[in-house]
């Protein structure tokens, strides 16, 4: 096994990982990024085949690279995971691609990062010494499916919304989708095309314009200054709307309820058990059904995250007790692109960078601290024991 001190690894190579290499790169810092992805942008690319980003490519560029194109369009997933590879060629970030940690513990030094990379001959395991782990890997980590699922019929057919790539996966008859946030409203428009619909849940809320048209380049951008300013941790407006964000689906920014009706998309409510192998919704009916598409959200998984269950580094959910992607109690620890991190647009594209270069610039300081206090030169960022002069 090989082993390598790295001042810093970014765990996840996706738009927060690389917007957090960019600052970090800006204060010439040691570090890696270390991602699951054969490429950078996998992530993206694994999205269903019609899915287009619900930002105009006005806000979905990273720091210091403008998305290229049409300031007004909206790119597809395949097209933003190809600006993603892009962006990380352009800046020259040290992605290490086809990465999986596995295992993250502290030595009360030290963080060891363990990792395994895939190749012809099996896995190869490796190991990070590192001072800082920035967590970037994600929000959409796990696919949430109700507890309740496994008790559906066998001949219904089951998928969640990270595995649905097109209509033709799914078998004839109508089709319940579950959740109606934007991705069950962009799927649901999309198969009342060639099967009948149900969406079930309750009713997000929606922007009360059509994003898409000339007359909401007015509107849009004020949208987004709120998520950005006004939606925060800091303002009172924030910390009311953060739980409720946290809880639910963010409003309809595409689709409308007005489409979904035209389309044929017949609103029940929401699913709260099983009845026979039925689904059952809240008001005791049990709709005929041939499919169910899950589209109730991701859960974070930060299981690999080994540390002691002490409530000042997680929360009584499980989740970190940080504060603008600090954990204070866990010095070296970070995170960026949380949802509602700071704000509503934490976990947006436009939103990682701004956390991104809060977390690099508590991170220079601490860093800065401590090698005043050390004594002795500092060896971060040598290559130790290392069994193979190969990378990761």
């Amino acid at each position: 096994m090989s082993i390598e001190r790295i001042e810093t690894v970014v765990v996840g190579g996706g738009q927060a990982g690389l917007a957090t290499g960019y600052h970090l790169a800006r204060q010439g810092r040691p570090f890696v990024i270390l991602d699951a992805g054969e490429r950078v942008g996998d992530a993206w690319r694994g999205r269903w085949d019609s899915l287009r980003l619900f930002s105009p490519a006005k806000f979905d560029g990273l720091p210091g690279l403008p998305y290229p194109g049409p300031a007004w369009s909206f790119p597809t997933h395949d097209e933003f995971a190809d600006y993603l590879q892009a962006y990380a060629a352009w800046a020259e970030l040290p992605v290490r691609t086809g990465v999986t940690v596995r295992r993250v513990s502290y030595d009360g030094g030290r963080y060891v990062v363990e990792t395994h990379s895939a190749d012809g001959d099996g896995p190869r395991p490796r190991t990070y010494e590192a001072e800082n782990v920035i967590v970037a890997a994600g929000y959409d980590r796990l696919p949430k499916v109700p507890d309740f699922a496994p008790r559906l019929s066998p001949d219904i057919r089951q998928l969640h919304a990270i595995d649905y790539r097109n209509p033709g996966q799914l078998t004839e008859g109508p089709v319940l989708i579950v959740g109606a946030g934007n991705s069950g409203a962009d799927i649901g428009l999309e198969l009342a095309r060639t099967h009948p619909v149900l969406l079930s849940g309750p009713h997000p809320g929606q922007i009360p314009w059509r994003i898409e048209r000339r007359a909401a380049r007015l509107l849009t951008p004020a949208l987004f200054f709120a998520f950005r300013h006004l939606l925060t941790v800091r303002t009172p407006m924030g910390r009311r709307l953060r739980p409720k964000a946290l809880a639910h689906s963010a409003p309809l920014i595409r689709v409308k309820p007005a489409d979904l009706k035209a389309a044929g998309v017949r609103r029940v409510e929401r699913m709260t058990g099983v009845q026979d192998g039925r689904p059952v919704l809240a008001d005791g009916s049990t709709p005929e059904v041939a499919n169910i598409l899950w589209c109730t959200g991701f859960r974070p998984d930060i299981s690999w995250l080994d540390l002691p269950p002490d409530p000042k580094v997680f929360d009584a959910t499980g989740e970190p007790a940080q504060q603008r992607g600090v954990v204070e109690a866990q010095p070296g620890l970070y995170f960026v692109g949380r949802l509602f991190q700071y704000a509503m647009a934490s976990s947006m594209i436009q939103g990682v960078g701004r956390d991104a270069e809060y977390v690099v610039r508590h991170l220079v300081d601490r860093t800065g601290r401590r090698r005043r206090d050390a004594v002795g030169p500092s060896q971060w960022g040598e290559a130790v024991n290392s069994s193979s002069p190969e990378g990761v």
